[in-house]
């Protein structure tokens, strides 16, 4: 191996190492170390002189990546238990699984190949390894695609999985994830998690400070909680034209080119149901009037998929829990061009969420080329055209249909039947 490291200097940008600084619990343990700001900080070493990341460092690693690029809908002690079990937060560890037929490298023993596919086709580009794999022993560059992966694993094959499964699939490999094999993976990982957990110190930092980066910008942040940073001038300007939303947004303080968005107890956005309703009636006026898709069904399926957080919920990206992959296929390949897809991040913005969807929604309409029925289009966008059946997928339409009154007209909620297109 051929990377090698001395000091964080060499491994980390001068703008992260600023931010790693601004921590107080990083920046008290490297003064104790002898280490001084302005001049470059040692790795520690381990008894064998292997380079590795105290678990202060990690755990600032950690957050700052999920705070920067995931908008903190992951926790950074998954992360840093992930780390502790797969290699003893160790830089330049490499192994190679037989089984698998993988090589691991670094901090979240990522797989160079996955890294790539990430990238390549799960939109997460906020780090460019093409061509370049050795920037994976870089801990900020691997923790974030360790962070990517598992995001992914929890919506493996399209259904909602839990921590235990995404800890074993992320050990031991998808196909191992539930094999008996692999249930003391996630013993210890539970209890590395919790020791972790009670040490407390959660780390913080200046929002401003931790976006600050040479990486790809990542959509997070204090000027990220406003509705003009995510969204064009020309969508805001139909928002603006919205009488209910004008409503809404003067009895709030709202004003033109800083307007905020909602946020619950926890600061995460979210969208009232008079934006979520006007968002679908902008998108559906402007590129799927032919298509019959209705405003009101189109805005229940963003409440059932994300609870209208802006960032989605769990493993759903986004307002319209649309996946990156499915946006660029529709782009690319279904001519749904209105919008630009680069990056899985491309999908925090409410409108391009909203436009993906209601293109999904109209192509599931004739799935496999048949007309299909109102509860088929709705099971099928929330559990996956191939796994619609009443035992699995049946509670979504009950729920859809419970949601649906919210956006009904008055005059229309007293109809029987649902209508979607």
């Amino acid at each position: 191996m051929s990377v090698s490291f001395k000091y964080w200097d060499d491994c980390v940008e001068p703008e992260d190492m600023q931010v790693m600084w601004h921590n107080a619990d990083v920046s008290k343990e490297w003064i104790d170390a002898g280490e001084k700001i302005g001049q470059k900080v040692h790795l520690s070493r381990d008894p064998d002189g292997e380079p590795y990341l105290t678990q202060t460092e990690m755990k600032a690693v950690a957050r700052i990546i999920v705070q920067r690029h995931f908008n903190s809908q992951m926790d950074p002690n998954m992360i840093c238990a992930l780390a502790e079990l797969v290699s003893d937060r160790q830089l330049f560890i490499e192994r190679y699984d037989k089984k698998l037929k993988e090589t691991k490298i670094g901090i979240m023993q990522v797989v160079p190949e996955i890294a790539e596919w990430l990238s390549k086709e799960m939109g997460y580009k906020n780090y460019e390894i093409e061509g370049n794999r050795a920037l994976l022993y870089r801990p900020f560059v691997n923790v974030y695609f360790g962070a990517a992966y598992i995001k992914t694993l929890y919506s493996l094959d399209g259904k909602e999985r839990n921590e235990e499964f995404v800890i074993r699939a992320y050990k031991a490999g998808k196909k191992k994830a539930m094999h008996k094999s692999t249930q003391l993976i996630f013993k210890r990982y539970m209890s590395v998690k919790e020791t972790i957990a009670s040490r407390g110190n959660e780390v913080t930092f200046p929002v401003d400070v931790v976006n600050s980066s040479t990486a790809t910008p990542g959509k997070s942040g204090e000027e990220w909680a406003f509705w003009d940073a995510r969204v064009s001038f020309e969508d805001m300007e139909a928002m603006w034209s919205n009488n209910e939303v004008i409503k809404e947004w003067a009895k709030s303080g709202e004003r033109r080119g800083k307007v905020r968005f909602s946020l619950d107890e926890k600061k995460k956005p979210y969208l009232s149901r008079i934006e979520v309703k006007a968002i679908a009636e902008i998108i559906i006026s402007r590129h799927f009037s032919s298509r019959g898709v209705k405003p009101a069904a189109l805005a229940a399926l963003a409440e059932v998929s994300s609870m209208r957080f802006v960032n989605g919920v769990r493993s759903r990206i986004g307002l319209m829990g649309i996946d990156y992959p499915t946006a660029l296929w529709l782009h690319n390949d279904n001519g749904y061009k209105a919008y630009n897809v680069t990056s899985m991040e491309d999908l925090y913005n409410p409108f391009v969420s909203m436009y993906f969807g209601a293109a999904y929604l109209a192509w599931l309409s004739e799935y496999e080329g048949r007309q299909r029925s109102y509860e088929f289009i709705v099971q099928a966008y929330l559990g996956g055209p191939e796994n619609v059946n009443i035992q699995e997928t049946g509670p979504h339409w009950n729920k859809f249909q419970e949601t649906l009154r919210f956006y009904e007209d008055s005059n229309k909620k007293e109809q029987a039947a649902c209508c979607i297109l």
